[in-house]
């Protein structure tokens, strides 16, 4: 079997699985019947759901008329991961085949993440965290800018940067996007908001049927609310009501109290008519 040397850059990266299906048909490249049950999901796969329908449509596809585009796995110590094509393999296994056709590639654990977060972001198959996620990874790895993943991937720079900031959002909020209880643009407009105000403007969203326009003017306004608002007073005042509080006690009369107040609680007319009683005496 003849085995393609990966390239080091993410540049090579982008083309070499491209480059492998191109491949396919020429004698360089050497296509293997591998058992489904030697090939393992790449643990660096980004992508967290898959959508049962859609893997059920293309089990009927491949019953009907076969795999049409072979997967790409790298060799492990006790069979093969998956580097590109986890939908077709889990769609193979609802549809019982016992094999698969499979392009085998050298990979290293890192090309592995690499390959699978550009895999799936090159073929749209990620959901809006998911992808957040992806950049995020991508970043790290190559330590670069959000510019020169944007030239690397082919987005713009404001796709990145926007998408990025979705990982900004609570845990809470970012389940209603994965749920498809609100859309990418409502969950852009909530970043900044605190936890609360997010959850507050999720329910709304999904409760009023809210546009993104709509979600725009609304948090605007609760921002500019928030800004108008005065700052508390750090040296506001507090009161001791203790003695007070001790005396109407004694009288029998309920009292709450705060800094600045203090509440006073009746439970029947009789009640009233005995404390204005003792204000006479």
């Amino acid at each position: 079997m003849k085995r393609q040397k990966l390239g080091r850059g993410l540049d090579a990266l982008l083309g070499e699985i491209d480059e492998a299906y191109e491949n396919e048909g020429s004698q360089r490249d050497e296509i293997l019947e591998i058992h489904l049950k030697e090939i393992r999901p790449n643990p660096f796969q980004p992508r967290k759901s898959f959508d049962e329908s859609a893997l059920n449509e293309l089990a009927e596809s491949i019953k009907s008329d076969g795999l049409l585009q072979p997967i790409v796995v790298t060799e492990d110590i006790d069979g093969y991961f998956i580097i590109a094509g986890e939908r077709r393999f889990r769609a193979s296994k609802l549809a019982k085949l016992k094999t698969i056709r499979a392009i085998v590639l050298n990979s290293d654990e890192q090309k592995m993440r690499q390959f699978a977060l550009i895999e799936n972001i090159q073929r749209e198959d990620l959901n809006a965290i998911e992808l957040a996620e992806a950049y995020s990874e991508l970043l790290k790895i190559h330590e670069m800018s959000h510019d020169e993943l944007a030239v690397m991937i082919h987005k713009s720079r404001a796709h990145i940067t926007n998408t990025l900031r979705l990982l900004q959002l609570s845990i809470r909020t970012q389940k209603a996007l994965l749920d498809k209880k609100i859309t990418a643009g409502h969950a852009r407009v909530l970043v900044g908001l605190d936890e609360k105000n997010q959850q507050l403007m999720v329910n709304s969203i999904i409760g009023q049927k809210l546009s993104v326009r709509e979600v725009e003017a609304m948090v605007k306004a609760m921002k500019n609310s928030s800004e108008t608002k005065p700052p508390k007073d750090k040296n506001e005042p507090s009161y001791n009501f203790d003695s007070v509080k001790n005396l109407f006690d004694t009288i029998g009369i309920k009292v709450k109290t705060s800094k600045k107040s203090l509440t006073l609680e009746f439970n029947s007319q009789e009640e009233i008519e005995n404390f204005i009683s003792h204000l006479r005496a």
